[in-house]
């Protein structure tokens, strides 16, 4: 039997906020070459610290691109891949007021050329199925997209899983909310998402997670465990997957984008075959964009997770 989790007191959670707000306020004020010296730092210290994330990270890197890099690469890359998780909630802590401006993705000091470009095709693709799937691998700063959506403007309906703490979780989602992006809670999620899609709205998700229920279909050339929420959504509406990343390019909010052509469901005899096609499609197109950037994605996750009381998804 699975042991229950002990609620946390209104203490904690109000000290759990005040901790919150002192990072907030010590990270707007460092100097952004402070703030990604201090990423490095912790990414450092959580790499060498934690044998089990630093052991899954290699682990996965050595499965899927042991063919591709050499052991010393891999090792290296590992060691990026736990700063860069830390930049990600830094960036979004130092960017934030500049976040907000609906302009600030056209400005060219802060964002490749091509981005706003490539993002207008999202919103081309948008405009054209009445509504998209769009999923990001935990790569770069996923957190920035939402933003970028609002620039171009996609009207987004995002899944994130709230913290227990109301404090935090009213102090994460405003600033969520602010980005212009409808958030639902990851638990019984489905029926909004269906909803969106049937108003014309798209969908932010990020798949690449290991779940009990999910699928089994390749991921850098082993079985993972994905969800098939995506196709299964994208059969039922009729919608098309895309693929799309930002991705750090250079100093202060630099970033350069990544949007996939659409993967659009087809005719099938086999729905379960479709989902899998669907599935294994987005898998590998995400693997895409993490080849060109593979320090910047989430390595310490374990992706290949197995479950010992999983069922079979079809039954």
């Amino acid at each position: 039997m699975a042991k229950k989790k002990r609620k946390k007191g209104k203490l904690t959670y109000i000290l759990e906020y005040a901790f919150a707000r002192l990072v907030i306020a010590l990270v707007e004020a460092l100097p952004m070459w402070a703030a990604r010296a201090l990423s490095a730092l912790l990414g450092n210290i959580l790499y060498f610290a934690s044998s089990k994330r630093r052991g899954i990270a290699l682990k996965n890197l050595r499965d899927g691109l042991g063919g591709e890099l050499d052991d010393a690469r891999i090792r290296r890359v590992a060691r990026l891949s736990c700063a860069s998780f830390l930049l990600t909630f830094i960036e979004i802590i130092k960017f934030r007021p500049l976040l907000d401006r609906p302009d600030a993705f056209k400005d060219p000091k802060y964002t490749s050329e091509d981005i706003f470009k490539l993002f207008n095709k999202a919103r081309k693709i948008h405009d054209e199925a009445g509504g998209a799937i769009f999923v990001t691998p935990h790569i770069g700063n996923w957190e920035m997209l939402p933003h970028v959506s609002k620039a171009v403007g996609i009207p987004l309906v995002v899944v994130a899983r709230p913290p227990d703490n109301p404090y935090l979780r009213k102090l994460l989602f405003e600033d969520r909310t602010a980005s212009g992006q409808i958030v639902i809670p990851k638990k019984n999620a489905l029926f909004i998402l269906r909803k969106s899609l049937r108003s014309g709205k798209s969908l932010g998700l990020l798949p690449d997670q290991a779940t009990k229920h999910g699928v089994s279909v390749d991921f850098f050339g082993h079985k993972a465990l994905t969800t098939p929420i995506p196709a299964m959504l994208a059969i039922t509406y009729g919608r098309p997957i895309v693929v799309v990343a930002a991705c750090r390019a250079g100093e202060g909010l630099k970033f350069e984008g990544f949007v996939s052509e659409p993967i659009w469901p087809g005719e099938y005899e086999s729905e379960k075959q479709e989902i899998l096609r669907l599935t294994a499609e987005m898998n590998r197109t995400m693997e895409e964009v993490i080849r060109m950037y593979p320090e910047q994605y989430l390595w310490m996750h374990n992706r290949w997770k197995t479950y010992a009381d999983k069922g079979e998804f079809f039954s």
